[in-house]
C-alpha cells in the first residue's frame, strides 16, 4: 500500500473520496445486477475524476474556489485547470475522455439515456487507465496500490474500437426508428448517448432535445452516420495489453480529415449538418485580452505581440468579437490560451517582442473576419 505522506490535508480528503468512488464504480460495473448499473458506474466515475483532479490542483496550490460564488469550481473548470497543472498536464485526448464521461453521466443523472454494454465497457476501461495515469503523475501512486488482490478485471471481453461500437449503435437506432417498430423512446435514449460522445472532440457538449430531434430526422431521412455525426469520425480506441493489464485510451486519429460544419447555403441547397449542436459563444470565448496576459504572466503589450506573431486574431477558433451597441468586445477561447502558452514554452519571447513589439508591428487586420461578428451578445452559432 502506498501511503499519501506529505499530502496536504484537503488534498488527502479529496484523494480518499476519489479512490472510494473509483472502487464503487468498478464494483458496480462487475455487479451481477443490471438494475441501475450504468447509472451507478457513470455517476461514480465522474465523481472519482472530479475529486482526483481537485486533489491534484490543491496539492499544486491552485485555487479551486470561485471568488464570486464562494463555492468550489465545477468539473469542466477543474479539467481546464488540470490541462495547465505542472506535473499533471492533462492532454486534449484525456480531457475529451473526461468530458465524455461527464456528458454521459449528465443525462443519466438529470434525464436518461441508453448506453450499450460495449460503449459502457470501453469508457469504464478508459477511465480506469486514465485514473491510474493521473494518480501516478499527481501523487506517484498506482491504482493497484489501493485495490485488494481479489479484484477481477473490469471485463473478460476484449474492448472493441469506438467507431465500430458507434456504427453498430447507429444501425440499431435506425432499426428502432423504422415505421411500425414503436420504439422511438428507446431510439432517442440511444441518440442521447451518441451525442454525449461528441464531448471527446468538442468542448461544452450539452445534449439538448433540439440536438436529438435533428439527429432523429437525419436518421429517418436515410443519412449515414458520417453525415449525422461528423464529429465522431476522428475517434479511435488505442488498446494495449490484455487481461489484467489491458489499457484503453480514446484518442483522435492524427491523420483524420478536419470536419467542416456548415449550414444551408444562400441558394437554399441543403448541406448536411444534422447533429451540429449550437454552442454558446460567450461560454466558448470567455477570455478578454487583459485576462489572457494576466493568465500567462506576461505584460499586456507582450501578449499583443505574441497574439500577432501566432496569428491568433485571424483565427476564428481563437477569437470572436461581440458587438453590443457601438462597442466591440473581443474575447478569446481556451484554444488561444493554449497556443500562446505553448509558444511561450518553446519560442523566444524576446525575439517575438523585437519583431512584433510596440512601434514595430504593422497595422493589424480587423480582429475578426467571421461573417457573424456583427451579432449581438449572447448569440448562438453552430
Amino acid at each position: 500500500m502506498t501511503h499519501n505522506v506529505g499530502m496536504r490535508a484537503t488534498a488527502k480528503a479529496l484523494h480518499a473520496k476519489a479512490l472510494s468512488s473509483m472502487r464503487t464504480a468498478m464494483a458496480a460495473f462487475n455487479s451481477p445486477h443490471d438494475d441501475g448499473r450504468p447509472t451507478v458506474v457513470l455517476l461514480h466515475l465522474q465523481h472519482a475524476f472530479e475529486m482526483l483532479i481537485k486533489a491534484a490542483l490543491v496539492q499544486g496550490s491552485v485555487k479551486v474556489f470561485d471568488k464570486k460564488s464562494g463555492r468550489s469550481i465545477g468539473f469542466e473548470a477543474a479539467v481546464n485547470q488540470s490541462c495547465q497543472l505542472a506535473g499533471v498536464k492533462v492532454t486534449q485526448d484525456e480531457a475529451g475522455t473526461l468530458r465524455a464521461i461527464d456528458a454521459l453521466r449528465d443525462d443519466e443523472q438529470h434525464w436518461f439515456n441508453d448506453v450499450s454494454e460495449g460503449l459502457l465497457y470501453l469508457h469504464a476501461r478508459a477511465a480506469v487507465t486514465l485514473f491510474d495515469e493521473l494518480l501516478l503523475r499527481a501523487f506517484n501512486q498506482r491504482l493497484a496500490d489501493y485495490l485488494p488482490n481479489r479484484v477481477l478485471p473490469v471485463s473478460t471481453e476484449a474492448p472493441q474500437d469506438i467507431l465500430t461500437l458507434v456504427d453498430s449503435e447507429y444501425a440499431n437506432i435506425a432499426g428502432l426508428l423504422h415505421p411500425g417498430r414503436r420504439a422511438r423512446g428507446e431510439a432517442r435514449a440511444k441518440i442521447r448517448t451518441l451525442l454525449a460522445l461528441e464531448a471527446h472532440v468538442a468542448e461544452d457538449t450539452k445534449v439538448s432535445d433540439a440536438d436529438v430531434n435533428r439527429v432523429e430526422q437525419g436518421i429517418k431521412s436515410g443519412k449515414t452516420r458520417q453525415q449525422v455525426f461528423p464529429k465522431l469520425s476522428p475517434l479511435a480506441a488505442d488498446i494495449s495489453g490484455e487481461g489484467l493489464t489491458v489499457k484503453v485510451r480514446i484518442v483522435k486519429q492524427p491523420d483524420a480529415l478536419p470536419v467542416r460544419l456548415v449550414r444551408n447555403d444562400e441558394d437554399g441547397e441543403v448541406i448536411d449538418a444534422a447533429a451540429v449542436r449550437e454552442v454558446d459563444l460567450q461560454k466558448k470565448f470567455h477570455w478578454s485580452p487583459f485576462e489572457l496576459a494576466d493568465r500567462l504572466s506576461i505584460t499586456r503589450p507582450r501578449a499583443t505581440a505574441l497574439r500577432e506573431h501566432l496569428g491568433i486574431d485571424q483565427d476564428a477558433s481563437c477569437l470572436h468579437v461581440f458587438v453590443f451597441g457601438s462597442q466591440n468586445h473581443p474575447r478569446y477561447s481556451d484554444n488561444a490560451l493554449t497556443r500562446m502558452r505553448e509558444a511561450l514554452a518553446t519560442q523566444d519571447m524576446d525575439a517575438i517582442w523585437k519583431s512584433h513589439g510596440q512601434g514595430r508591428r504593422s497595422k493589424p487586420r480587423p480582429p475578426c473576419a467571421q461573417p457573424d461578428c456583427a451579432a449581438g451578445m449572447g448569440q448562438k452559432a453552430s
